[in-house]
């Protein structure tokens, strides 16, 4: 076999990366949902970010059907960035490890990057499992194709676990902010979509599962802040058109008002007073 066959088969792998803290119950069952998965190369990278429950003993058992990274508890960021490090897949694809793939994900996933090389990374439609009852998404959730950089403004509609990347796009924008605990990956799409195309698959393929009391979203208070960050990032340093430092400046201006009076309700009028001003420092 010459070089370019082994070339064509390493840029043919997909890299799934799990980030788990303290998730023995749940990791099991999201390992299982990639394992099964049919039809397609690739190889599966765990992230233990610290965990201090039988995570350890668990990954044990699957000795090389996986890859175990463990490190000190640093963050969701953190521990995806650690397995996109050590990855070696033309695609990167991540799931949450509280959420489920269902069977043919990877390989309708990779099809389809495939017959779409213009796009940097597709996602697909996904099922919301809250409390172990299945719900519908708002319509404010509904996931968009195309250059889709205006509706990833206010708020996040592109899933971790649905979404599958181009290795290279992370050269382009960078990896996750890991000093950012949540809305992390917000800050990323909007990165990817400043300059590019996210597709979407209609097909549901994933499990959402949510209602736990371990969630990100539910520890912290105020997530619009970070989100305020992001868009800041961009404003500084993205690099934007008119048109997208517009679009920006507009959501800022009404995410910034919003949590000024949420902290003015708490009392927090030093910090009211702050994120009020932050939209002053900008101009279209």
């Amino acid at each position: 076999m010459d070089d370019n066959a082994c070339y064509n088969i390493f840029m043919n792998n997909v890299s799934v990366i799990i980030p788990s803290f303290n998730r023995e119950y749940f990791l099991k069952e999201a390992i299982e949902s990639v394992l099964s998965q049919k039809h397609i190369d690739f190889e599966l990278i765990v992230v233990d970010d610290g965990s201090n429950d039988q995570t350890k003993q668990l990954l044990s058992s699957y000795n090389s059907s996986l890859i175990y990274i463990h490190q000190k508890n640093k963050g969701v960021s953190s521990a995806r960035n650690a397995g996109i490090k050590q990855s070696q897949g033309k695609y990167i694809a991540f799931l949450d490890s509280d959420d489920l793939w269902l069977p043919g994900k990877l390989k309708a996933q990779t099809e389809w990057m495939n017959s779409n090389t213009d796009y940097a990374a597709c996602q697909t439609e996904e099922m919301w499992i809250r409390n172990g009852k299945r719900v519908n998404p708002c319509k404010h959730h509904k996931k968009k194709s195309g250059y889709i950089f205006k509706d990833c403004l206010p708020l996040c509609i592109v899933s971790p676990s649905a979404v599958m990347i181009r290795r290279r796009i992370f050269d382009d924008v960078g990896l996750f902010d890991e000093s950012m605990p949540v809305c992390e990956d917000y800050d990323l799409w909007i990165r990817i979509a400043s300059n590019n195309l996210i597709g979407l698959i209609d097909t549901p393929y994933i499990l959402k599962r949510g209602g736990h009391s371990d969630q990100l979203s539910k520890s912290i208070w105020g997530m619009d802040r970070f989100r305020v960050s992001s868009l800041v990032k961009a404003l500084k340093i993205g690099k934007l058109n008119d048109i997208q430092r517009s679009e920006v400046l507009f959501v800022l201006k009404q995410k910034c008002k919003i949590y000024s009076k949420g902290c003015k309700k708490r009392g927090k009028n030093q910090e009211a007073q702050f994120y009020s001003k932050i939209p002053e420092s900008f101009s279209v």
